[in-house]
């Protein structure tokens, strides 16, 4: 006969264990260096002035 387990110590752990692998998918598909998002907000800046500069005046 195997041994008895403790319900509610059960129900934690596997919890935590579902955090845990929420918190690893998030970190994969939301984690950015500083350097990314210093490089992204460049690009972005720079394709904006292009823009505004190729206005007309009206």
């Amino acid at each position: 006969m195997t041994s008895p387990i403790n319900l509610n110590k059960a129900r934690k752990a596997k919890a935590r264990a579902d955090k845990e692998q929420k918190a690893e998918e998030n970190r994969a598909r939301f984690g950015r260096t500083k350097a990314q998002k210093a490089s992204e907000k460049a690009a972005a800046d720079k394709t904006k002035k292009t823009v505004e500069g190729a206005k007309r005046e009206r």
